[in-house]
C-alpha cells in the first residue's frame, strides 16, 4: 500500500500577487503538494508561523514594509527548525553570502524561478536530515547512558585483574582469556606498544600519566586483530603502596562512523553551496570550469576533479576540459574513451555510457582500474566517483571526483555531488546559450548601424556643404556623454539618433539647404520643419531606444524657445539636450554656404551665453570641459578650415 504524498505547509512573504502567482505555477508545475499561504506584513507574518505552522518559509529579500532579511532574522530566532529560502529580484554576492551566514537555507532569483522547487526540496531535506540526526543522537546517548562500558582493573605489574562482561563484548576475549595478560600487550595496536611502556613505568612509580585523569580518544584491539576506536577514562588507584589503573572504555566505532558521514556531507554541501556562488558569478564557460574544479578540490577537501568533455568519434573519446588537484604529466588524460572497451571503464566513462551516476569505493581492488593504478595509487586516490553531465536530456560530458579516504561517497555525498554536477551541466548551458544569444546581438547591432549609416548618407549626399555634420555630431555627443558617465547603452542611442538627426532634412529642397544668401521667413520655417519630418519617418521603425523622439527635440530648448512643440526642461529627453549641444558646436565651427567658420571661441561663448537658459548646464559643463580641459578634436578636424 503506497503512503499518502504529504503536504506542504508553505508560508510566504510577498507583497506583489503576480510574483507570488509566478511562484506558486512554478511549484505547481514541478509537481508540488502544498498549502501556501502568502502574507506581507510582519503581523500577520509572525501570526502565521505560529497559527499556519509553516513548513518552510519563501521571503522576498525586498519589501517595503517588512524585508525577507527581518523575517528570516525573526524566524532563526523564534523558529529555528523552519527553513528559510529568500526569493528576490537581484541580490549581490556579498548580499548573498551574508544571508546564507545569517541562516537562510538558498536563495533564488525571481528570474530564475526554476530553481524555486528544486531549492524547496533540498531546503526540506536538510531540514528533515537535521531532525534525523537529532533524533538519533538522542536515541543514542539514551542507549549508551544506560548501557554497561567495559570496565578494567590493571595491577601494578600492568596485568588485567578485572574484566567486565561489557569488556568481552567489546574485545572478544572471555574474562578467563584476558585475566592475568599485559594489558598494552593485548589491545594496544603494535605500534604504540613503546609509548604505552614507557608511560607506565612513570604511572607504575608516581600514580600519574598523560592519559590519568583524562578521556582520550585512542585505538584498540579486538580479538579478531581488527582496530577500532574507544574512548578511555582513566584514574588511578593506590592500594597497599601500589598504583594501579580503573579503565572505563567506550566502543566509540558508530559514533566515529557517524562523525564520519556527516563529514562527508558536509563536504558536499559546502562544495554544492560553493558552487552555485560561483555559477551566479561566471561569465565564460571556460572560467565556470576552472572555478568549479577548484572549488571541489580547494573548498571541498577532495583530492582531484576533473571536468570531461566527450566526442562522437569513431573511437568514443573524451577529452579533459578542467582539472584541479594534478600537476606535473597528463598522459593519464590520453586515450580515454566513454566506449565499452578496457580505455572506457573508468566510473566518469561508464556514467556517461550509461547516464546514472558510477561510484568506486575501492580503487585497489576495482580491476576498471587496471590500467591506471599505479597512477592513481602514487597520488593516494582511494575512492571515486563519475557523474554525467545532461543538456536537454543530451550527454555532453562528464565530472569525476577522487578522494583519499576510503569507502568515500556515501548515500547522502553522493546525492550533494549529484546536484552539484546537475548544476554545473545547467550552468554550462545557460552560458552557452547567452553566448548564442549575444553574437546573434551583435549581428543585429550591425545591421541596424549600417541600416542607419545608409539612411545617414543618403541625406549628407543631397547637401554637400553639410556633409559629415551628423558625423560629427554624433561624435561630439558621445564624447559628452561619455564625460557625464551615462550608460554605455544609453551613449549607443545618443550615437544612433545623432548620426540621422537631420534625416528631416530629405523633404527640404536641396537650393534651399545650399542657398548662399539669408534665408526667408517661409524658407526657415521649410527648415524648421525637418524634425517632425524625421520623426515622422522613423516613428513606427522598432529601435532598442527612443530615436524617433530624440530627433523630434533635437531643437527644442529649455526655456521653450526651441520647435516644434516648444518643450521645456525635463520634458525634453536627456539624448535631445546632448544632442542640441553638440549640432551647435558643429554648426558654428563648420562652413556654411551663407558664412564661413566663426571658430571656436564663438562656439564656446554660444554655449555658455544659452547655460541653464536654452542649454542644460550639466551638458554645457561636460562640453567645455572636453573642449577647453581635455583637449577634444574632431577626427576629421580639417572640416572646419577647408
Amino acid at each position: 500500500m503506497t503512503q499518502p504524498i504529504e503536504t506542504i505547509r508553505i508560508l510566504m512573504l510577498e507583497d506583489v500577487s503576480s510574483d507570488a502567482e509566478l511562484e506558486e505555477i512554478e511549484l505547481q508545475d514541478a509537481g508540488l503538494i502544498f498549502t501556501l499561504l502568502r502574507v506581507d506584513t510582519r503581523e500577520a507574518f509572525e501570526q502565521a508561523l505560529d497559527e499556519f505552522k509553516p513548513d518552510i518559509i519563501l521571503a522576498d529579500y525586498r519589501l517595503p514594509a517588512y524585508s525577507g532579511r527581518e523575517a528570516l532574522e525573526y524566524t532563526c530566532r523564534t523558529h529555528p527548525r523552519i527553513p528559510v529560502v529568500m526569493v528576490t529580484g537581484a541580490l549581490g554576492d556579498e548580499a548573498a553570502v551574508e544571508l546564507l551566514k545569517m541562516g537562510a537555507r538558498d536563495f533564488v532569483l525571481k528570474g530564475s524561478l526554476a530553481r524555486l522547487a528544486p531549492a524547496i526540496k533540498r531546503a526540506l531535506s536538510e531540514e528533515q536530515g537535521i531532525r534525523s540526526r537529532i533524533l538519533a543522537e538522542d536515541k543514542f546517548r539514551s542507549i549508551t547512558a544506560s548501557a554497561q562500558d567495559a570496565i578494567l582493573m590493571m595491577d601494578n605489574e600492568g596485568r588485567i585483574s578485572y574484566w567486565n562482561a561489557a569488556a568481552e563484548k567489546i574485545f572478544g576475549y572471555t574474562a578467563q582469556e584476558a585475566l592475568g595478560q599485559n594489558l598494552h600487550a593485548l589491545l594496544a595496536p603494535g605500534r604504540f606498544l613503546e609509548s604505552h611502556r614507557a608511560g607506565f613505568s612513570r604511572f607504575k612509580e608516581t600514580g600519574e600519566g598523560a592519559a590519568v585523569g583524562k578521556t582520550l580518544e585512542l585505538v584498540a584491539l579486538r580479538k579478531s586483530g581488527t582496530e577500532f576506536p574507544i574512548d578511555l577514562s582513566l584514574s588511578a588507584i593506590n592500594w597497599d603502596g601500589l598504583w594501579h589503573a580503573i579503565g572505563i572504555i567506550r566502543d566509540i566505532s558508530d559514533r566515529k562512523q557517524a562523525e564520519e558521514s556527516l563529514f562527508r556531507a558536509n563536504r558536499a554541501l559546502k562544495t554544492l553551496s560553493a558552487g552555485n556562488l560561483a555559477l551566479l558569478q561566471a561569465t565564460q564557460e571556460d572560467e565556470l570550469l576552472r572555478k568549479a574544479v577548484s572549488i571541489i578540490v580547494e573548498q571541498g577537501g577532495y583530492s582531484l576533479a576533473v571536468v570531461v568533455y566527450i566526442h562522437d568519434d569513431p573511437q568514443k573519446s573524451i577529452t579533459p576540459v578542467a582539472w584541479a588537484g594534478f600537476e606535473g604529466s597528463h598522459s593519464w588524460a590520453e586515450n580515454l574513451s566513454w566506449g565499452d572497451s578496457e580505455r572506457g571503464q573508468l566510473p566518469v566513462a561508464k556514467a556517461i555510457r550509461s547516464g546514472t551516476t558510477q561510484v568506486c569505493h575501492d580503487i585497489a581492488s576495482d580491476p576498471s582500474f587496471d590500467p591506471w593504478r599505479e597512477t592513481v595509487q602514487a597520488r593516494g586516490y582511494q575512492a571515486n566517483i563519475g557523474m554525467p553531465l545532461l543538456d536537454d536530456g543530451k550527454i555532453f560530458g562528464g565530472l569525476s571526483i577522487y578522494a583519499s579516504d576510503a569507502n568515500a561517497f556515501d548515500d547522502e555525498e553522493v546525492r550533494l555531488l549529484e546536484e552539484l554536477a546537475n548544476d554545473l551541466a545547467y550552468g554550462i548551458f545557460t552560458l552557452r546559450a547567452r553566448k548564442e544569444h549575444e553574437q546573434h546581438a551583435r549581428i543585429l547591432r550591425q545591421s541596424l548601424e549600417q541600416s542607419i549609416q545608409t539612411i545617414a548618407g543618403t541625406v549628407e549626399a543631397r547637401d554637400l556643404y553639410t556633409a559629415g555634420h551628423q558625423r560629427r555630431v554624433a561624435e561630439l555627443a558621445v564624447a559628452i556623454a561619455r564625460e557625464m558617465g551615462l550608460p554605455e547603452e544609453q551613449i549607443s542611442g545618443i550615437h544612433f539618433a545623432a548620426i540621422i538627426h537631420d534625416l528631416g532634412k530629405i523633404h527640404v529642397p536641396a537650393e534651399i539647404l545650399s542657398k548662399p544668401g539669408k534665408l526667408s521667413d517661409i524658407e526657415f520655417m521649410l527648415v524648421k520643419t525637418h524634425p517632425q519630418a524625421g520623426y515622422d519617418i522613423l516613428k513606427d521603425v522598432k529601435f532598442p531606444w527612443p530615436i524617433a523622439d530624440i530627433i523630434l527635440q533635437h531643437h527644442e530648448r529649455l526655456d521653450g524657445s526651441g520647435y516644434p512643440q516648444g518643450l521645456k526642461g525635463e520634458q525634453i529627453l536627456l539624448e535631445s539636450r546632448i544632442i542640441s549641444v553638440a549640432d551647435v558646436i558643429e554648426a558654428i565651427l563648420s562652413h556654411r554656404p551663407y558664412r564661413p567658420s566663426l571658430g571656436m571661441e564663438a562656439a564656446l561663448d554660444e554655449i555658455k551665453r544659452g547655460r541653464g537658459s536654452a542649454y542644460d548646464p550639466a551638458v554645457v559643463d561636460a562640453c567645455l570641459r572636453l573642449l577647453v580641459d581635455k583637449g577634444f578634436q574632431f577626427r576629421n578636424h580639417s572640416a572646419f578650415t577647408e
